[in-house]
């Protein structure tokens, strides 16, 4: 599987705005960013709990 091209992410990014329009694509990109956000912290105090109980144990 080879990996994106120029003109493939010009064409994604051509579709979305069809679909979505110019006005949603901000909303939709600040969403999708704290999504990420909040599952990075979710992992990290994963984490931290397993840390804490492998020092218990």
């Amino acid at each position: 599987m080879g990996s994106l091209g120029m003109t493939e992410l010009l064409i994604i990014l051509g579709v979305a705005v069809l679909m979505f329009g110019g006005k949603k694509i901000p909303e939709l990109a600040k969403g999708l960013g704290e999504g990420i956000k909040n599952f990075k912290t979710a992992l990290k105090e994963d984490d931290k709990k397993d840390a804490e109980e492998k020092k218990q144990a």
